[in-house]
């Protein structure tokens, strides 16, 4: 026979790793220095910018 499973406490480690998946996505997007996030500003622009002078008119 299978395990017998606590269906709250599913549904609680469930919700548990949830919150944790977009801590861990709040963490990278926030917690960057001022540096940081001007670098990677820097660069989108920049990639922005040769992207737009290769295109066709």
């Amino acid at each position: 026979m299978s395990e017998i499973v606590n269906l709250r406490t599913a549904r609680k480690r469930k919700a548990r790793e949830a919150a944790d998946k977009d801590a861990a996505a709040n963490r990278a997007a926030f917690g960057q220095t001022k540096a940081e996030k001007l670098k990677r500003k820097t660069e989108a622009d920049k990639a922005a910018r040769e992207l737009d002078g290769k295109k066709r008119d």
